[in-house]
């Protein structure tokens, strides 16, 4: 007769104990390392995305102009301006932009020059009729017809007097209330192009006061922080009573947790807040500070 060897029980349970060990501590390290995967992936998504929408916004509040920033509670369209507002109740963050496209000119062009020049000469103006030296009113329609798909020109645009006074409640139309008393008073200027005169701009409204310096703008933006989605509104103008619901809008970013926003003097700090609850719940925030 012939024997085979094989396991004796003791061996059999000691190969028994070593294959358990072996099970239970490879299936969590497997489990640890797939949700360690899990988690880099969800942080680098979020640390992307969250740093991309506190960029976008801060590129757009560089060019604002400053006294026109107001924070607006969206549940009853109460605003203040920003420096004056506090609270979490404030979801919607407002300002008007400078037209810096038009002020950086085309720069396929020699020599390079802006289509608004920034300088008034006050010995050749009226109060009805502003004359902008280098200023090429043809050009600023072309681009902000562009630039809104055809939904605004030239004649939407506004200037703003720079050491002008200014009142946020009233100067810029945040309220609404167009009257011809305060829109001769605003701190925004509705003007027009005048025919055959590149140069000029012309108002139906007679200018009160008159300032060597200005900015042009065509249009307010507005970030609302709504049903977890910080979106983007633009393409409106508060000087002819428009709100920012009248404007085209982008969703900025999704999944926003929270959205702040303060003034410390003439800096402007935002904070985007995003999570996920891909894994367990998880939340990032970024911040800027906006000179």
């Amino acid at each position: 007769m012939k024997f085979r060897s094989a396991f004796t029980m003791l061996e059999l349970v000691f190969v028994i104990v070593i294959m358990g060990i072996i099970g239970k501590f490879g299936v969590e390290f497997l489990a640890q390392a797939y949700k360690g995967f899990i988690f880099t992936n969800v942080n680098n998504s979020l640390q992307g995305s969250s740093a991309t929408a506190v960029e976008f916004i801060s590129v757009r509040l560089q060019d604002r102009i400053k006294d026109s920033i107001i924070a607006r509670k969206s549940s009853d369209n109460s605003f203040l301006a920003l420096g004056s507002a506090s609270g979490s109740d404030y979801d919607v963050l407002e300002w008007v932009g400078t037209d810096v496209d038009g002020f950086r000119g085309n720069s396929d062009a020699t020599p390079n020059l802006p289509n608004w020049s920034g300088v008034i000469d006050i010995d050749l103006s009226s109060n009805t009729t502003l004359v902008s030296p280098a200023t090429d009113t043809t050009k600023i329609n072309e681009l902000i017809t562009i630039l809104s798909d055809a939904n605004s020109d030239m004649n939407d645009s506004a200037l703003y007097f720079v050491g002008s006074s200014s009142d946020v409640r009233t100067g810029y139309g945040w309220d609404g209330n167009l009257t011809t008393i305060n829109m001769q008073q605003e701190t925004m200027h509705p003007v027009h192009d005048v025919s055959g005169q590149p140069t000029q701009f012309t108002s139906a409204i007679a200018f009160s006061e008159v300032y060597e310096y200005y900015k042009l703008a065509w249009t307010a933006y507005a970030v609302v922080h709504s049903a977890g989605n910080l979106t983007l509104y633009y393409d409106y103008q508060p000087w002819k009573g428009e709100t920012y619901l009248n404007g085209k809008s982008a969703i900025i970013m999704e999944n926003v947790d929270t959205f702040r926003f303060m003034a410390i003097g003439s800096l402007v700090k935002i904070q985007v807040c995003v999570n996920s609850n891909l894994v367990e719940e998880y939340s990032l925030c970024k911040e800027k500070t906006i000179y």
